[in-house]
């Protein structure tokens, strides 16, 4: 007769269930929700760009983050500025999940979602209210958004609100490009740039 190997029931005894452990996560949230010590929530998502983190507050969508600039160290970040109470929990963050989805397909041209500008004030935060205005498909100069939000001498502090934009794809930075054509900087990298602009083209993405 032969017995099943030890470690392997022991696997199997202690392995999780995913169900029971989103079950958990959720009535952990809604705990914390109603005890009023979930002041960020947070998720990661797939994309093309590889994978984004998603936190928002009570207030609307805070950061979105790409890989290369260290999902912990944001995460450590937001605890600082913003409020240590942050916790994993993915369902809060549905809707900001289902519009990049719809946004990476080529269905959604715009977000409509609440969104928490506490990160960036001052100039910074005009520039930000200015780049959604910059429509689907098309980009402004960084000298043009200088112009626009304000300040036509400021070309250089309008690539440092780019540069710094807590808010990438939902807040259109990528949209900014150099007055002779060339991309210029961005937070995702020059490859998650071109994507950006290629799909927004209409061109093929590779």
């Amino acid at each position: 007769m032969t017995h099943p190997d030890v470690a392997e029931l022991l696997a199997r005894l202690y392995e999780p269930d995913p169900e029971a452990l989103s079950k958990l996560r959720d009535s952990l949230v809604g705990a914390a929700a109603e005890a009023g010590v979930l002041d960020i929530a947070y998720r990661t998502v797939d994309s093309p760009v590889g994978t984004l983190l998603l936190a928002a507050t009570d207030d609307g969508l805070i950061r979105v983050a790409f890989d290369r600039e260290d999902h912990d160290a944001v995460l450590v970040s937001l605890a600082e500025k913003v409020s240590p109470r942050i916790m994993l929990a993915p369902a809060r963050l549905d809707r900001a999940a289902g519009e990049l989805d719809e946004y990476f397909a080529g269905t959604r041209r715009a977000f409509d979602l609440p969104l928490d500008f506490r990160l960036s004030s001052g100039f910074r935060r005009s520039v930000l209210a200015h780049l959604p205005e910059i429509g689907y498909g098309r980009t402004e100069s960084y000298a043009q958004v200088a112009t626009a939000a304000g300040s036509p001498r400021a070309v250089r502090a309008v690539g440092s609100a780019c540069a710094t934009n807590p808010l990438p794809l939902v807040v259109p930075c990528h949209r900014v490009v150099r007055s002779d054509g060339s991309f210029g900087g961005y937070r995702g990298g020059p490859e998650a740039k071109r994507l950006l602009l290629s799909l927004e083209s209409g061109a093929p993405v590779a």
